[in-house]
C-alpha cells in the first residue's frame, strides 16, 4: 500500500525536503518533485540522491516544447532512474517523451486537467468542453499515444479507469483526508474514495508535509487506503 502513496515534496529548500524525508522514514518510499522543490531546492540532485538510498522518485515537471525538445528532456529524465515524469497530455509531446522512455523504467504521465481547474476555468483556458469531457479526450489520447498512465482529478477516475484499461497508471493529486481543508483544490477527493474510483497512486503534498508529524500523518492516510487497492494487470 505504501507504494501507491507518493508525497509531494512541494518546499523550497533541499534541507527542509531532506528533513520532511527524514521524518518520514520507512512509512514512505516514493516522492514527487515538482517545480518548487526542483527549482528552488536543487530537486534534481535531490532526486537522484533519493534514487541512491532506493527510493522511489517521481518528477513532477509538465513538459510542453517541440518534439525534440520533449524527447531529450525525458531521455534525460529516464537516465536518472526515476519512477515517473510528466508531460501535458498533448498527442505529438505524449509521443516524443514515450519514444525517449523506451526500453526504460520510467512511466510517462500524460496531464489532463489540473485538479486546480474546474468548468468555467476549462472554458476560460479556451476549450470548448467541461473539464470531465477535455480528461476523457486526453485519456483517450494518452492511450493512443502508448504511455504509462495519466494526471486526473480522483473525482475522474472511474470513468478514465474506463477508458485506460487496468494496465495504465491513473495518478490522482488532490488528496484529502476525510475533513481536511481543501486548500486551492477544486476536484479533491479522500484517499478511500480515490482508490475505489480506480486511482492506481495518490498524490499527497501538504496533509502530511505540513503537519505537525509528518510520519503519523502519513500513516493516517495509508489507514484510509488499506484494503482499497487497486491491482493493475
Amino acid at each position: 500500500m505504501a507504494g501507491q502513496l507518493i508525497v509531494g515534496l512541494d518546499v523550497s529548500s533541499r534541507a527542509r525536503a531532506e528533513e520532511v524525508v527524514s521524518l518520514l522514514g520507512d512509512t514512505v518510499d516514493f516522492y514527487k518533485i515538482g517545480y518548487q522543490c526542483f527549482y528552488g531546492a536543487d530537486g534534481l540532485a535531490l532526486g537522484k540522491a533519493l534514487l541512491a538510498a532506493g527510493k522511489k522518485v517521481f518528477f513532477d515537471l509538465k513538459l510542453l516544447d517541440i518534439d525534440n525538445t520533449v524527447e531529450k528532456g525525458a531521455a534525460a529524465i529516464a537516465e536518472t532512474g526515476a519512477t515517473m515524469l510528466t508531460v501535458h497530455a498533448y498527442p505529438k509531446t505524449m509521443r516524443a517523451a514515450q519514444k525517449a522512455a523506451a526500453g526504460s523504467g520510467l512511466c510517462v504521465l500524460g496531464v489532463t486537467v489540473l485538479t486546480s481547474m474546474d468548468d468555467e476555468d476549462v472554458k476560460d483556458a479556451g476549450y470548448a468542453r467541461d473539464a470531465a469531457g477535455l480528461v476523457a479526450l486526453r485519456a483517450q489520447q494518452a492511450r493512443e499515444a502508448g504511455i504509462g498512465g495519466i494526471v486526473a482529478s480522483a473525482q475522474e477516475a472511474e470513468m478514465v479507469r474506463t477508458i485506460v484499461g487496468s494496465k495504465m497508471a491513473v495518478v490522482t493529486p488532490g488528496i484529502r483526508p476525510a475533513g481536511a481543508a481543501l486548500g486551492d483544490q477544486k476536484r479533491a477527493m479522500t484517499p478511500a474514495d480515490a482508490l475505489n474510483a480506480g486511482a492506481s497512486h495518490l498524490v499527497v503534498a501538504r496533509p502530511i508535509i505540513e503537519a505537525a508529524d509528518p510520519a503519523a500523518a502519513a500513516r493516517a492516510i495509508l489507514d484510509e487506503m488499506n484494503g482499497k487497492r487497486v491491482s493493475l494487470a
